[in-house]
């Protein structure tokens, strides 16, 4: 059975799109039944600004409590800038994800830095902090809610002052959700080519019904991590149209059924799918099988 490796952003992507506070305590119990489920890699929060981003106010709250607690997890966070990361390795983190969009418009409405700001601000990052692992996560890297449709040849040459500056994970992202599985390969394949040793993760957002779809494309072009959050909670404050991203519980259960090992427990995500939706009544779910009355699952 081939492993694929599930990583769970929900905790950021999802909760970050909530205008109501969610409860830290509410927080840790989706965080932790998460992990009870057998979610082994997770995107717990993001270090920015509470003003851009209110909800993520209690960044180093939660990081220090599930740092201590499960010191076995591999456990990250989204950071923007240079405080943000040492915000995060204070924290206890040892993985980061640094975010810049294809789309230089997107990544002035996003992160307020020009395409050479976002640049100098990781080699900032790299110098200060040495031993911090970074994963670039290419946002809009299928399409651009400004700039349209977004290609293989602009993701490739983008790509190459990132990799010179040491970056050896790269997460393709479909921002808005305007992917197809043709574009995937294509961009997957011109990636791979150019940067063989580079690893690949992919995150992908369920706007057009695409999120499934897409995401196998990436795995049967030998992408072994993907991203989802449970429920399907998502979007993106910052590109509108955006919804939803790929449930998790809706994934795992695909690729069970295909034989592949993912290592979660259906009938406990779906359980704790079900919690969240009803603690979080305004967020935007994607999911299916969190909707179903009955608890057999593979009805």
């Amino acid at each position: 059975m081939r492993k694929i490796e599930i990583y769970e952003v929900g905790p950021r992507d999802g909760f970050q799109n909530i205008p109501e506070y969610i409860a830290l305590e509410t927080k840790k119990k989706i965080i932790e039944g998460l992990l009870a489920s057998g979610v082994a890699h997770m995107q717990i929060t993001s270090f920015v600004s509470p003003k851009a981003i209110p909800q993520m106010k209690d960044a180093t709250e939660l990081t220090g409590y599930l740092v201590d607690k499960y010191p076995d997890a591999d456990l990250m966070a989204l950071v923007p800038n240079l405080r943000g990361a040492q915000g995060a390795w204070d924290a206890g983190l040892k993985t980061v994800s640094y975010v810049v969009s294809l789309g230089e418009s997107h990544n002035k409405a996003n992160i307020r830095r020009t395409h050479e700001e976002s640049l100098s601000e990781l080699l900032k990052i790299r110098e200060a902090l040495p031993d911090l692992d970074i994963c670039l996560d290419l946002a809009t890297t299928f399409g651009c809610p400004f700039e349209g449709k977004k290609y293989a040849s602009d993701a490739v040459p983008f790509l190459k002052p990132y990799v010179e500056a040491g970056v050896s994970v790269i997460n393709l992202c479909d921002t808005i959700g305007v992917a197809n599985p043709a574009q995937v390969r294509e961009t997957i394949d011109a990636v791979k080519a150019e940067y063989p040793d580079m690893e690949l993760e992919v995150h992908i957002h369920d706007t057009r019904n695409m999120g499934m779809v897409n995401t196998l494309a990436a795995i049967e072009r030998g992408v072994n991590k993907v991203q989802s959050t449970l429920g399907g909670l998502g979007g993106c404050p910052f590109a509108p149209g955006a919804s939803g991203n790929l449930a998790t519980e809706d994934l795992a259960f695909m690729l069970t059924e295909m034989g592949y090992d993912t290592g979660i427990n259906i009938e406990k995500m779906v359980e704790l799918a079900k919690y969240q939706l009803g603690e979080i009544p305004s967020g935007k779910f994607s999911g299916h099988l969190l909707r179903i009355q009955n608890k057999n699952t593979e009805e």
